[in-house]
């Protein structure tokens, strides 16, 4: 077993909200995917937030490309690692 992550990175927080839940309905995803505050460097006003949708994929079952196209679906991308 191997601790992958992946990490989409998603412009605001409904979109965030709606990829975690997208992800078990297309690929699968038993665990539900941790979200996360990105807040920009030196920024306060949380409409310049980003959010992070983090799961895990102990399997590495994921396609990266699939998750890039999933991510762009909402305007966000894949991190690599």
């Amino acid at each position: 077993m191997s601790d992958v992550r992946h990490v989409l990175v998603l412009p605001d927080r409904d979109a965030a909200e709606e990829a975690a839940q997208a992800l078990g309905e297309r690929f699968g995803v038993r665990e539900e995917p941790r979200l996360v505050r990105d807040a920009l460097a030196g920024e306060d006003d949380a409409e310049d937030a980003q959010w992070l949708v983090v799961l895990r994929d102990e399997e590495g079952r994921l396609d990266a490309a699939d998750l890039d196209a999933f991510a762009a679906e909402w305007d966000g991308w894949r991190e690599e690692p």
